[in-house]
């Protein structure tokens, strides 16, 4: 393992990464050295409040949702998140950048800013704007900065940079989850469900919005595809994933059609369990991000 760099970056399991051990994305993870710890958000069920990926997976959400039960979701707690720093100043970081889901759509950037005030070293928190691997290639990115020896400033930035790139943009098999959670105003569930149109949905300065209706699923995932193809051929080096729930087979044809236009092969994930929770069974994503070019131009300087 290589030698921990000084700065350090945390992010949260709405980011949707693969692990770290599958082989499939082996690339995804050569040469961030020291990858982002990642600090589970809760679903909270009839059972309790459970930790995703540790407690409770994406397939469970779908099939509680399935079965009837209407599932809430919760931000790690502050002191969750100081643990984590805590963890990454025993391993030698002196200063940490945690990077998390939008602050228009979750709690968790508030917690990390009042966890920072705990710790024992500097804390910058980054609010991504975005969700799923929108946030993860920007913690990845944020990483494999502070490998290269960037400073606070320049992971955050780093992160920041890769995540304002992104373009997200996802199908929901029912609007209600959405909107009964709060991401999605009434009004907009009613406009988007109007004349049984299949709508089009993206993540735009950190809030959920309509972007197009569409008459057809098939049409539907088309205009999906068209979108991501469109931003990734405006990008310098475009990372493409795909996320499902429920989906595994609509996931993995609109991978194969990604990979044939654009010649990437998009990373293909679950929903995390809590981003499951809001956009229901069926739902499939695409996500598209700049990764911006391979060599990271760093100041002479401490890495703090």
């Amino acid at each position: 393992m290589p030698e921990s760099p000084a700065v350090r970056v945390v992010t949260d399991s709405t980011a949707c990464l693969p692990a770290v051990d599958d082989p499939e994305y082996a690339e995804l993870w050569d040469g961030p050295g020291h990858g982002p710890l990642v600090v589970p958000l809760h679903v909270v069920t009839e059972d309790g409040s459970l930790r995703e990926g540790v407690d409770v997976s994406p397939q469970d959400v779908a099939l509680r949702i399935a079965g009837g039960e209407r599932l809430t979701t919760s931000q790690p707690s502050t002191v969750e998140l100081a643990d984590a720093y805590r963890e990454l100043v025993e391993q030698g970081a002196r200063s940490v950048v945690s990077v998390h889901l939008s602050g228009e759509l979750s709690g968790t950037l508030a917690s990390a800013r009042r966890a920072g005030q705990r710790a024992m070293v500097p804390v910058r928190a980054v609010d991504s704007r975005t969700a799923a691997m929108a946030l993860g290639y920007a913690a990845v990115e944020a990483a494999r900065c502070a490998a290269a020896g960037g400073d606070t400033a320049q992971v955050a930035q780093r992160a920041a940079d890769v995540a304002a790139s992104a373009r997200a943009v996802f199908l929901v098999d029912s609007l209600e989850h959405l909107r009964r959670g709060g991401r999605l105003s009434a009004p907009a569930a009613a406009l988007g469900t109007a004349l049984g149109v299949r709508p089009i949905l993206g993540l735009r300065d950190g809030r959920v919005e309509l972007v197009q209706r569409v008459r057809t699923r098939k049409a539907a995932t088309a205009r999906l595809v068209d979108l991501a193809v469109d931003r990734a051929r405006t990008a310098t080096r475009p990372a493409v994933a795909v996320h499902h729930l429920g989906a595994s087979e609509r996931a993995e044809e609109v991978a194969t059609v990604l990979h044939d236009r654009l010649g990437l092969r998009p990373v293909v994930t679950p929903v995390s369990a809590v981003l499951g929770a809001h956009v229901g069974p069926g739902a499939l994503a695409v996500v598209v991000v700049d990764r911006g070019g391979h060599v990271f131009d760093l100041e002479p300087g401490g890495p703090w």
